[in-house]
């Protein structure tokens, strides 16, 4: 007697139609080949509401395979509502392995944050992105921000940089810093810090970045330029953790969450969940290294 298991299982594997997975995986394809291009995309229907990390769920579920070892964060944490959700999600609809380890991680899906160690060129980081249009900020109609790139007009976006310098003598823009990927386009980095930044460029790993209330794809391929937007005589800057340091640790190479106690009191310490375990027990980590974490080290930090 043959035995029918097509419909055995009450999922597809990783819960996306094969179909659907095809279109996300192709148009991604596309959005490597022309570095920091947004591609539009189906979007399909998740379980969960739009705008709650849909679009790097639909990477994420895209892309995975049974033999890869997923981790999530969500601003540097492993063990957000946000994260422990989407993690029960993917490991109950493909059944593979997840880790809070970063080194052990395999795919990494994340929200607001790089890994604070580096990643290397056997792993793939996919972004949660809420906004994905850069020009948003000076630009409220879609088809001018679509002509705007296509004719890699960016006047106003640097028209604003310098209005917020005029205004508070820097550039106030923290989270989501724009920009330029290859020298063409410039691109959201998602609502990262500016600490973050400066890891995009000329990274081993393939960043890919997932909005899915806007139906928008793009990435970063591996060994790609992105240059934070900047002028001669303002540059970019990166947050200063030169006076606060880890209350657990000591650490003060790292990007620091404030936290207030009831009395008023603050203190600071390494956002990075897996990365302050792994300074707490003293274990060996391979950090990002760029011009500007490299100036805290010139300041004995």
């Amino acid at each position: 007697m043959i035995e029918n298991t097509k419909y055995t299982n009450k999922y597809n594997f990783a819960f996306i139609d094969e179909a659907t997975k095809k279109e996300i995986r192709r148009k991604l394809l596309k959005a490597v080949a022309i570095p920091g291009h947004q591609v539009p995309y189906s979007s399909p229907e998740m379980p969960i509401s739009r705008g709650w990390g849909t679009g790097g769920l639909h990477i994420t579920l895209a892309v995975i395979g049974k033999e890869d070892v997923f981790k999530i964060i969500d601003q540097g944490s492993d063990a957000s509502v946000n994260a422990c959700n989407l993690r029960e999600f993917v490991n109950g609809m493909t059944g593979c392995e997840t880790t809070f380890d970063t080194a052990e991680a395999t795919l990494i899906q994340t929200r607001h944050r790089i890994t604070e160690e580096e990643l290397t060129d056997k792993q793939i980081i996919v972004f949660q992105v809420p906004l994905p249009e850069p020009l948003r900020m000076v630009e409220r109609y879609e088809y001018k921000t679509l002509q705007m790139h296509a004719e890699a007009d960016y006047a106003k976006m640097y028209v604003s940089l310098y209005e917020s310098y005029v205004r508070h003598g820097a550039i106030m823009q923290g989270a989501g810093y724009p920009v330029m990927v290859n020298g063409r386009y410039i691109m959201s980095p998602s609502p990262i810090p500016r600490w973050d930044t400066p890891n995009l460029n000329q990274a081993q790993t393939l960043f890919l970045f997932g909005a899915g209330r806007e139906k928008r794809l793009y990435a970063v391929p591996p060994f790609t330029d992105v240059e934070p937007l900047e002028f001669e005589d303002v540059n970019f800057e990166i947050e200063d953790f030169s006076k606060s340091e880890c209350y657990k640790t000591g650490y003060k190479r790292a990007f620091l969450d404030e936290i207030y106690s009831d009395e008023g009191s603050r203190k600071y310490v390494i956002s990075d969940s897996n990365f302050l375990d792994k300074k707490s027990e003293k274990q060996e980590t391979r950090q990002y290294s760029n011009t500007y974490i490299d100036q805290l080290q010139e300041y004995g930090l």
